[in-house]
């Protein structure tokens, strides 16, 4: 019976062909960390010894206005973290919202009440529909878990993922730092295939202005009237113009942008940078 015991527990420590990924090894972390969850996962069963029904605060965020005028991502979002919420018997306490906030930066008026709202005492636990909804940097998960998540649970639904247990804490780290290789990867790969057309002499990025594309999609060519403002916008320079001055003499003049409308100082300053490294 000892020898069963031990050969089972080799079992699981060791790892085993299979486990050739990291999606592998995350999915047996998740298995681990949220085994028999259906009953409730004995890492919650003394939250829920302590207080039959924890308190939580649902999150959710959409990154664009145009997200969250339709309101589709958010109320999928809600729906997952209410369901969640029914299901493990949390109380509810509130759903807080960021619309069109993106997750570049912890700054968020919805994510600052959700986390007041945990260090007033109102709930213990905080409820994502994925990770991503929180954050997408491995740096600023790292100060939340450390600031906040140490004294209070985080619980992605998306993910399966409870912080309240060493287990979940694991797994939470290791997502987050294969999501964080995978964009730079992605990153890598695409500098790679843009170098590569830059030397085989095809064109990468946008079209230059005073410039457009060729018969064969790919060359550039001379184009007349934009080149009449490349050469209105560099005398105006030369003659110790701003940015704006210099947009507003284009549209007195009678030049317009591509897009029919007058020149913005971004614009401007593009065309003369581009006059610079030419030079």
């Amino acid at each position: 019976m000892v020898q069963n015991t031990r050969r089972r527990d080799r079992d699981v420590n060791e790892p085993t062909g299979a486990l050739t990924s990291a999606a592998q090894i995350i999915k047996c972390l998740q298995a681990l960390t949220f085994e028999k969850k259906q009953t409730h996962t004995e890492a919650m069963q003394p939250q829920a010894m302590l207080n039959a029904r924890p308190k939580a605060i649902g999150y959710i965020r959409v990154s664009t206005d145009q997200q969250a005028s339709d309101g589709v991502s958010m109320a999928a979002q809600r729906e997952k973290v209410e369901g969640f919420a029914r299901l493990y018997d949390y109380e509810l306490v509130a759903i807080i919202e960021d619309a069109g906030a993106s997750a570049k930066t912890l700054d968020r008026d919805g994510l600052t009440e959700a986390l007041a709202m945990l260090e007033s005492g109102e709930a213990s636990a905080l409820i994502v529909a994925k990770l991503d909804r929180l954050t997408r940097s491995v740096k600023d998960l790292g100060e939340l878990l450390e600031s906040h998540f140490t004294r209070f649970s985080l619980v992605s639904v998306g993910e399966q993922i409870d912080t309240s247990t060493a287990g979940g804490r694991l797994v939470l780290n290791v997502l987050m730092s294969v999501a964080q290789w995978e964009r730079e990867a992605i990153g890598e790969r695409t500098k790679t295939a843009l170098q590569h057309k830059k030397a085989q002499g095809q064109r990468v990025g946008s079209i230059p202005y005073g410039y457009h594309l060729g018969a064969d999609g790919q060359s550039l060519e001379t184009d007349a009237a934009e080149q009449e403002v490349v050469s209105a916008v560099l005398k105006y320079r030369a003659a110790g113009l701003g940015l704006r001055l210099i947009c507003q003499r284009l549209e007195k003049d009678g030049f317009t942008a591509r897009s029919g409308g007058v020149f913005f100082p971004q614009t401007v300053s593009r065309i003369i940078e581009a006059d610079r490294k030419a030079a």
